[in-house]
C-alpha cells in the first residue's frame, strides 16, 4: 500500500484582505442533496422515501464549518423552481408531466418558473421564498457571498410561471406559433408537427405512478430542444426535457443575427437577473452560456452592473476560441476553466500515458488565469473518489495544489470533495455513473457523515477523511492568507531530470516568495536541491535570509541561507509548497 503525504504549504500570519482584492474561493452545494439527512437511497426514491435537504439546513452551524475552508463564496445549485415528479398541486403548483422530467426531482436545469424558489427545498412550501431570502441574509452574516444559476438557453417543457410580478408575461404567450423563428416569438416552433416523448424514457422508474404517465406530452406545434435539435421527436440522449429559446439568432439559416428590435427575450431575461439581484444575490453562474449569443450578455451584463455593480457573472463555456469574445465583449467576469487545465490535470491524476506538466505551462500562458475558475469537481464531473475517476481521493492533492497556487484565477470545489465522496450507487435517472445525481433525490455518505446529523463537526468521518478536509482547508485558506499566492508573479522553474509528471515552480511578490513543487508520479519521489536564482532574490526585495513555514505541515526551517540549496523532497503522489519571508 502506497503513502501519501499530504501537501505542505507554507505562509506567515493571516492577512486580513478586502473583498475587492481577494481571489474567489467558490464551495458549490446541491442545497437538495446538501443537507439530506436520510441515508435510505432507495432507487428511484421519493422524496418520502429518499428525503432532501432544505434551505433551513444551510444554517448558521454549518456556515460556520463552511467558513473554516477560507470561502468567499456559495454557489447554491438548484434553487430556482425546475420540473419535478414530486406533487406539489395542492399548493396551487401544476404537477409537472412525467414524460417530459428526468428523474424524481427533476434537473435544476429545466426550470419551470424563474420566479419562485423550489419547493423541495421549503420547509413550509407556503413560506418558500422567505426561507431562500433568510439563507441569503444568513449567508451575507458569515462574510460569504451567494450565487445562483441563471439557466438562459432553455426552459421546461412546463414551463409557467405561478407567482411571476405584475406586468410579466409568461415565456411564449404572445408567440406567432404559425412562424418557425420570429425575433419576437420567445421559442422556435416547427409548424404542422407535434412533440413526441422519446423512446427509452422510464419517468420515474417502474413503480412510479402518476395519471400523466402516458408516453406522450401535449405539445402542437413542436418546438425547438434546448441543445439546438429542431426535429418534433428528440432523442432519450438529448434535452428534450427542454425547451430552447430565442435570441433572435436564426439557427436554422446560418446562425443569422436579427436583434433589432430587441428580441422579446432578452427583455425577459433582464427583468429575471434584476428580479434575483434584489433579492441579494451577488453572482450568477450563467449555464452553457456560450449557447447565447455574446451581443444578448454585452446589452444584459451591463445593464444589471448600473444598479448592482458588484455582482459577478460566470459563463460555463467550453470553446475555448470564445473565450476571449465572453470575456472581453461579453463582460463576464469569469469563465469555466474545464476545456483547459482540469482536463490537463485529471489525466495526471488518472496517470494516463499522454497526461504532461508542460500542458499547464502552455494553458497558462494561453488566456488571462485571472479570469478561469479552477476545479476538480462540480455536478458536471466525476467524483474525483469514484472509481470512474482516481478511485482514491488523495492522487488528486498535487492536481488541487495545482489548482490553488498556480496563479490568480479564482478556485472552487463541490460539496464533498473535502471529504472524498465516492459518489457510489445507482440513484435513478443519475445512474452509475461516479456523480452525485442532479436528477435523484439521495443522500451523500461522506457528507452526511461531516454534516454528522447537522452538528457539521465531522466526528464520524473516518481518520482518512478528516486528514482531507485538513488538506482542503489549510490549502484554500492560503489562497487569501499568503500574498504571494494571492497576488504574485507565476514563475516557471525549470530543473532538470524532472519527469513529465513532475514540475517545481514559484509565485513571488516584494519581499514574499512561495516555491511549489508536484509530483503527479504514483511510484516515483521528486528529490532535488534547488537554488534561487539571483535575478529573484533581487527582483523581489528578498532578505538574504528567510524563514521557511509550513502551514499543512509542521515544518519549519528557522533562518535559511538563500544562497544556498534548497532541498525538496516530495512523495509519490504528493505535493510541497514552502513559503519564504
Amino acid at each position: 500500500m502506497k503513502k501519501f503525504l499530504l501537501t505542505i504549504v507554507v505562509t506567515c500570519c493571516i492577512v486580513v484582505v478586502s473583498n475587492a482584492q481577494q481571489r474567489p474561493v467558490i464551495y458549490q452545494m446541491m442545497v437538495r442533496l446538501f443537507g439530506n439527512k436520510n441515508t435510505t437511497n432507495a432507487y428511484y426514491g421519493s422524496l418520502e422515501q429518499n428525503g432532501v435537504g432544505k434551505f433551513n439546513d444551510v444554517s448558521d452551524i454549518a456556515l460556520d464549518s463552511l467558513k473554516t475552508l477560507g470561502l468567499s463564496h456559495i454557489w447554491y445549485t438548484g434553487v430556482i423552481a425546475h420540473a419535478t415528479m414530486t406533487d406539489y398541486s395542492t399548493f396551487g403548483i401544476a404537477p409537472d408531466d412525467p414524460d417530459v422530467v428526468k428523474g424524481r426531482a427533476g434537473s435544476p436545469y429545466a426550470i419551470r418558473d424563474y420566479y419562485d424558489v423550489d419547493a423541495d427545498l421549503a420547509v413550509d412550501v407556503n413560506s418558500r421564498m422567505k426561507e431562500f431570502e433568510q439563507l441569503v441574509s444568513r449567508t451575507h452574516a458569515h462574510n460569504l457571498k451567494v450565487i445562483i444559476d441563471f439557466v438562459p438557453n432553455h426552459v421546461a417543457r412546463t414551463y409557467h410561471s405561478n407567482v411571476k410580478p405584475n406586468g410579466v408575461v409568461d415565456f411564449g404567450t404572445k408567440d406567432d406559433t404559425i412562424k418557425s423563428f420570429s425575433n419576437q416569438n420567445d421559442f422556435y416552433y416547427l409548424p404542422h408537427t407535434s412533440f413526441i416523448v422519446p423512446n427509452g424514457v422510464d419517468a420515474g422508474g417502474e413503480h412510479f405512478h402518476s395519471p400523466l404517465k402516458d408516453g406522450k406530452f401535449a405539445e402542437a406545434p413542436a418546438k425547438a430542444t434546448g441543445n439546438n435539435v429542431f426535429k418534433p421527436n428528440p432523442s432519450i440522449d438529448d434535452w428534450y426535457e427542454t425547451i430552447k429559446l430565442n435570441y433572435g439568432l436564426d439557427i436554422q439559416n446560418n446562425d443569422s443575427k436579427h436583434f433589432s428590435p430587441v428580441p422579446s427575450v432578452w427583455n425577459k431575461m433582464l427583468n429575471i437577473l434584476l428580479y434575483w439581484s434584489a433579492k441579494g444575490v451577488d453572482g450568477f453562474r450563467c449555464d452553457m452560456a456560450e449557447m447565447v449569443p455574446v451581443e444578448f450578455w454585452n446589452w444584459a451584463i451591463a445593464k444589471v452592473k448600473q444598479q448592482y455593480p458588484d455582482i459577478i457573472f460566470i459563463a460555463e463555456a467550453y470553446n475555448p476560441k470564445v473565450y476571449k469574445t465572453y470575456i472581453e465583449d461579453g463582460k463576464f467576469d469569469y469563465l469555466y476553466d474545464k476545456v483547459g487545465m482540469y482536463d490537463a490535470v485529471k489525466k495526471l491524476i488518472r496517470n494516463e500515458s499522454d497526461g504532461n506538466v508542460q500542458a499547464i505551462d502552455s494553458i497558462e500562458k494561453s488566456f488571462s488565469a485571472r479570469r478561469l475558475i479552477r476545479f476538480l469537481e462540480n455536478h458536471d464531473e466525476e467524483r474525483i473518489a469514484s472509481k470512474q475517476f482516481a478511485d482514491n481521493p488523495k492522487l488528486a492533492i498535487p492536481g488541487m495544489v495545482v489548482m490553488a497556487t498556480l496563479s490568480k484565477n479564482p478556485v472552487m470545489i463541490y460539496f464533498a470533495q473535502e471529504v472524498g465522496e465516492k459518489g457510489q450507487g445507482k440513484e435513478g435517472f443519475g445512474g452509475e455513473d461516479g456523480r452525485s445525481s442532479l436528477f435523484d433525490y439521495w443522500g451523500v455518505p461522506a457528507h452526511q457523515a461531516w454534516m454528522d446529523n447537522g452538528k457539521f463537526d465531522g466526528s464520524s468521518l473516518t481518520v482518512e477523511q478528516k486528514e482531507l478536509r485538513t488538506f482542503y482547508l489549510k490549502l484554500l485558506r492560503s489562497v487569501n492568507n499568503n500574498d504571494a499566492l494571492r497576488k504574485g508573479d507565476y514563475i516557471p522553474l525549470p530543473i532538470k531530470g524532472l519527469s513529465s509528471k513532475q514540475k517545481i515552480y514559484a509565485r513571488a511578490t516584494i519581499g514574499h516568495l512561495t516555491i511549489i513543487a508536484i509530483n503527479f508520479d504514483r511510484d516515483m519521489p521528486l528529490s532535488k536541491y534547488i537554488y534561487l536564482p539571483k535575478e529573484w532574490i533581487k527582483k523581489y526585495k528578498l532578505p538574504k535570509r528567510l524563514k521557511l513555514k509550513s502551514v499543512l505541515g509542521s515544518e519549519t526551517i528557522e533562518n535559511f541561507n538563500i544562497t544556498k540549496p534548497l532541498p525538496i523532497n516530495v512523495p509519490p503522489s504528493g505535493a510541497v509548497v514552502w513559503d519564504a519571508q
